[in-house]
């Protein structure tokens, strides 16, 4: 699948950059350089490595109350400046190919002011010009921030799953070492989210990818994804034998009914793993709509009674009979790794705590 990233805010601006990174550092060709970043602080640019200089876009620099130093946490103010300047927010989407792209991700940071703000005018900008998916991979705050960041991420969230075909959500909260500052953190919670994204959107993209078994057509993650809501991600792997002889690789090809069963079982155990564990965004799974799972491994391992095992045990929990699964051949790797995105979830406890923590903030 081939995606454009639109950064929005600096937390949004530095995980577009981590993911760029991560790009850069695989054999995945998923972007193509279609990437852009906004921000109303010019200093967040300095801390890009990866978005090229003519891809950082400076919103309301010429606003007397802005003046490329930031909104200080005022959505209201960002939203107001992006509307007012939304003829040069669209003439940046000439820099990025669309014609080329499957959808888009617009990526922020739902409780600071810019991404809050800036990001839902963008989606809704994206959304009047082109007929792709425009996708929202959205960053909750943790409780221990202000109360106005709060009530900027429960604002932005319902802008943002209202004019984006679908939102991704991970929480802070819920992954975050309170033993140590969130800030000191940002890096490996963003390396985090970059994997988890790319191990279900760009499977398939690599430039010396093996044919699949069980192939994942860039359609059939648009039908996951066409349900719209929020959405979460799930991730599990283990390491693995890998037969490097040609006697070990005759006997992988030939193995009997016991291992075949074996590789199944591990399989199942993986996908039960990579759905129970940490979610992106913790929720009920049987309040989901629509399911999907990705195995990414050594080929003689990606078991396809595993596979149809894995769908049938994701079908009971999931409570729907839209489980679609697909694998990605690794021939040379040495783990084997399995990623869950439940699309749609409507029981989530940590989106209703947001709610009424918002409430709060605004009635006090």
């Amino acid at each position: 699948m081939k995606f454009a990233l639109v950064g929005v805010g600096g937390a949004g601006c530095r995980l577009v950059d981590q993911i760029l990174q991560v790009e850069q550092g695989s054999d995945r060709s998923f972007s193509g350089g279609n990437v852009l970043a906004y921000d109303t602080d010019k200093s967040v640019f300095e801390t890009l490595d990866a978005v090229p200089l003519d891809r950082h876009v400076l919103v309301g620099d010429t606003h007397e109350a802005l003046g490329g130093t930031g909104t200080d946490g005022d959505i209201d103010q960002a939203a107001a400046v992006a509307q007012e300047d939304r003829d040069e927010l669209h003439r940046e989407f000439d820099k990025l190919d669309l014609h080329e792209m499957d959808a888009v991700f617009v990526v922020a940071g739902l409780g600071g002011g810019t991404g809050g703000g800036v990001g839902p005018v963008i989606v809704e900008a994206l959304t009047s010009v082109s007929e792709l998916p425009i996708y929202v991979l959205g960053v909750l705050p943790t409780k221990a921030e202000n109360g106005s960041v709060t009530l900027n991420a429960a604002r932005s969230l319902q802008s943002f799953v209202t004019h984006g075909d679908n939102t991704i959500l991970f929480d802070n909260e819920s992954w975050y070492d309170e033993e140590s500052p969130l800030a000191e953190q940002y890096w490996t919670l963003n390396e985090t989210i970059a994997q988890r994204l790319l191990a279900v959107f760009a499977a398939g993209e690599r430039q010396s990818a093996d044919i699949a078994e069980n192939r994942l057509d860039t359609s059939d993650v648009m039908r996951i994804m066409e349900t719209g809501g929020v959405s979460t991600l799930g991730y599990a792997e283990t390491d693995v034998h890998n037969p490097t002889t040609l006697f070990q690789r005759l006997r992988a090809l030939f193995r009997n009914g016991e291992e075949d069963t074996t590789d199944a079982i591990r399989i199942k155990a993986l996908v039960k793993e990579a759905a129970e564990s940490e979610l992106t965004l913790p929720c009920d799974r049987s309040s989901t709509e629509r399911a999907l799972v990705v195995l990414s491994g050594p080929p003689h391992l990606c078991s396809r009674k595993g596979f149809e095992k894995a769908r049938q045990w994701l079908e009971e929990e999931t409570d729907t009979v839209v489980v679609l699964a697909g694998d990605e051949p690794r021939p040379t790797a040495d783990d084997l790794r399995v990623s869950v995105l439940f699309s749609n979830v409507t029981t989530v406890p940590r989106i209703e705590a947001l709610k009424e923590d918002a409430v709060l903030t605004e009635t006090s």
